[in-house]
């Protein structure tokens, strides 16, 4: 009868405010390495003893030497890092960069954890923003595309690489029920920019945010207001933008000027568009391919960072919508003739990224 060999390893760590940092408090995250990994973790002292079969091990034991060096450097990883740290090595291999991940600090709000990726993908993601001047990040809600989008806009303009940011969203429902609502245009399309500015406020200090709304050089307005404009030296975020009709996608972006970056990102197999309305955003992803300086990144429920109910409600959901999409693909449905349905997404594959040709 064969039998798994298990193998031990002990190491040392001689930082104790690290040591602390890397098991959290009772060794809280000592346990979450223990459950993600398949291995028995044991703390002495300053050593740690990992024990397990040998794959086991070694990602237990890469994964605990990776975030200790980043506890050293001042970046201890949160509980759910921990775990996804230990799920990128799993996925990747041991060569995996932990460091190279979550140790990509874009922004560090004065109050707050730093704003930095959470996973493969959003590295693959930031790095495209970055080489790029436009990006189309498209995937489920929870999967950070656009809070990451604006901590980059922030960086690029505290970093005077941009004059200004402009983050801007379809009110999808401007033309049929927001004029019956009291107060002014602004007030009645601040609902739909809330969350943008609720994400603003946990990047920049509030002072500074209100002198920087007050001269233009931040603006959060709906998608609208773009038009006849021409944005030079800007970094632009399109939110929602499965919301946009094809004609308001065009019209976003050819607004994009000289020194300018433009980032969209949505959800296709979330669309609130009017039934048999082409989304403008899967229109776009179509016309973009082989043009140089333009990139694009899928996230799939994998990649969720919020709860993990909300992945579990994510595949539900996907499941159910993609079963009734092939049911009316089956009787000849309307996709071909311009509607939208989850199968754009590619539901649960593998997420894709492209950088310029």
């Amino acid at each position: 009868m064969n039998t798994k060999s298990i193998r031990r390893e002990k190491l040392t760590f001689d930082n104790p405010e690290a040591l602390q940092a890397l098991c959290g408090s009772n060794n809280a995250r000592l346990k979450l390495v223990e459950r993600t990994a398949g291995v028995q973790v044991h703390l002495r002292g300053n050593e740690v003893t990992i024990e397990g079969d040998d794959a086991a091990v070694e990602i237990a034991k890469s994964a605990l030497e990776q975030a200790y060096d980043l506890a050293l450097a001042g970046k201890a990883l949160s509980s759910d890092d921990i775990v996804r740290a230990v799920k990128l090595l799993q996925g990747d291999g041991n060569g995996a960069s932990i460091q190279g991940v979550f140790g990509d600090t874009i922004l560090t709000p004065r109050a707050g954890r730093p704003i930095a990726p959470k996973g493969a993908t959003q590295k693959q993601y930031v790095d495209l923003v970055r080489n790029n001047d436009v990006v189309f990040a498209v995937g489920p809600a929870g999967t950070g595309k656009t809070y990451l989008a604006m901590a980059l806009a922030v960086r690029a303009l505290l970093d005077k690489q941009v004059r200004r940011i402009i983050l801007t969203r379809p009110a999808v429902e401007a033309g049929e029920r927001l004029g019956f609502l009291p107060g002014t245009l602004e007030e009645k399309v601040d609902p739909y920019l809330r969350p943008l500015y609720d994400a603003l406020h946990d990047m920049i200090e509030a002072d500074k945010l209100e002198r920087f709304m007050a001269d233009g050089t931040v603006e959060v307005a709906p998608l609208a207001f773009m038009r006849g404009r021409t944005l030079n030296d800007s970094f632009i975020v399109l939110d929602e933008a499965q919301n946009t009709t094809p004609e308001q996608m065009k019209m976003f972006l050819t607004r994009m000027g000289f020194g300018s970056k433009a980032v969209i990102t949505g959800d296709i197999t979330q669309t609130d568009l009017p039934r048999g309305q082409r989304s403008g955003l899967r229109d776009a992803l179509e016309l973009i391919e082989g043009i140089r300086g333009i990139g694009t990144v899928s996230f799939t429920d994998q990649d969720v960072v919020r709860h993990p109910l909300v992945a579990a409600l994510i595949r539900a959901y996907d499941k159910r919508d993609r079963a009734r999409f092939e049911a009316r693909e089956g009787r000849g449905g309307p996709d071909g003739a311009g509607g939208d349905g989850p199968a754009a997404n590619g539901g649960g594959g593998e997420p894709a990224v492209r950088g310029p040709v």
